[in-house]
C-alpha cells in the first residue's frame, strides 16, 4: 500500500505559516509520542530556525512511558525544551507556563530592558494532522477555542487565542510535508490516524499492525481476542474475525470489520501503551 495525502490547503497552510513566523517567539510543537519523529514534519525546523522550541509528547498515555522518557532525553539532549502531556484530560497541562517562561527567558529579559512591559509572549502551535493541537489549546486555554475532531485537516485557517496578559497562541493547520521519502513513516502515520482512513485500505493496514505488534508486543493479541500468535498475519485477522463473531451474510467473516476494531482499539489505547518507535 501506497501512503500519500497531500490535500491543497497544506500548500496554503504552509505558506501562511511562513508569513506569520516573524511575529513569534516560541514554537510549540505537538508530536504523537508514539511516534515522537515520525510525527514531526521536518519543514518545521527550517521554520523555527532563531525560534525558541518546545515539543510537547502528546497522548503519553497511550505510549510506554519508557519510551516517553528516552524520546523526552532524547530532545532535551537535541536543545528542545520538552514535556509529557495528555491534552485530553489535562496531565501534564500545568507545567507548561513554567516550561514557556524558561524557554523565553531571553526574550522577557530583553523586553525588560528595553522598558516594555506585559508584552505578551506570542507562541505559534504546529504539528502534523491529527496530533491532538487543537484539543491541546482548548485545555490549555480552559474554554473551546478551536473545533477539534477525531480525524485529520480539521483546523482549515490561522486564529489567535489569548490565553492571559502573557501568552498568546497562534493555532495552525496540520500540515504533512508533500512526500513521504520513507514510506514507513507513511505507514507508521496511518497506523495512529494521521492520514484520513477513507483513503487507506483498512484491512492491509491492520495486518501491518498485526507483524509490528507480533513482534515487538508479544501475547497482546492472544490477550484481547484470545488468538495463539504466528508469523501468519492475515491469518490471524481471520481469526480476530471468527473469535469476536465478525459475519456476514452466508456466515462469511467480516475481515474488514475485524481490522477496524483492532485499529480502533490500537489507536485509543484499548490494547495497552505501544510506541511505534524508539530513539535512535
Amino acid at each position: 500500500m501506497h501512503y500519500q495525502w497531500y490535500p491543497g490547503h497544506m500548500t496554503k497552510a504552509k505558506r501562511m505559516m511562513q508569513e506569520d513566523i516573524k511575529l513569534i517567539d516560541l514554537v510549540i510543537e505537538l508530536v504523537d509520542a508514539r511516534l515522537p519523529l515520525s510525527s514531526r514534519n521536518p519543514d518545521i525546523d527550517d521554520l523555527g530556525k532563531n525560534k525558541a522550541r518546545l515539543i510537547l509528547l502528546n497522548k503519553a498515555d497511550l505510549a510506554d512511558e519508557r519510551a516517553n522518557e528516552a524520546w523526552a532525553e532524547w530532545f532535551q539532549d537535541k536543545g528542545y525544551y520538552v514535556t509529557k502531556i495528555n491534552s485530553r484530560n489535562g496531565t501534564g497541562i500545568k507545567t507548561i507556563n513554567g516550561i514557556v517562561k524558561a524557554a523565553c527567558k531571553e526574550k522577557i529579559e530583553r523586553d525588560r530592558k528595553r522598558g516594555i512591559i506585559n508584552r505578551p509572549v506570542r507562541a505559534m502551535v504546529v504539528g502534523i494532522p491529527n496530533v491532538g493541537k487543537s484539543t491541546f489549546i482548548n485545555t490549555y486555554a480552559g474554554r473551546a477555542c478551536t473545533k477539534t475532531g477525531n480525524k485529520p485537516g480539521v483546523t482549515k485557517g490561522k486564529q489567535w487565542i489569548k490565553l492571559s496578559k502573557s501568552l498568546e497562541l497562534l493555532d495552525t493547520p496540520g500540515i504533512l510535508w508533500p512526500k513521504f521519502d520513507d514510506q514507513a513513516i507513511g505507514l507508521k502515520l496511518a497506523l495512529v490516524g494521521s492520514i484520513n482512513d477513507d483513503i487507506l485500505n483498512t484491512t492491509e493496514l491492520a495486518i501491518e499492525l498485526i507483524k509490528f505488534l507480533t513482534t515487538n508486543y508479544p501475547n497482546i493479541l492472544s490477550a484481547r481476542y484470545g488468538v495463539e500468535e504466528t508469523k501468519d498475519s492475515v491469518s490471524m485477522l481471520n481469526k480476530i474475525a471468527h473469535n469476536r463473531n465478525f459475519k456476514l451474510k452466508g456466515d462469511i467473516l467480516d475481515i474488514d470489520k475485524a481490522a477496524r476494531i483492532l485499529l480502533d482499539e490500537f489507536r485509543n489505547g484499548v490494547l495497552g501503551r505501544i510506541t511505534l518507535e524508539q530513539p535512535s
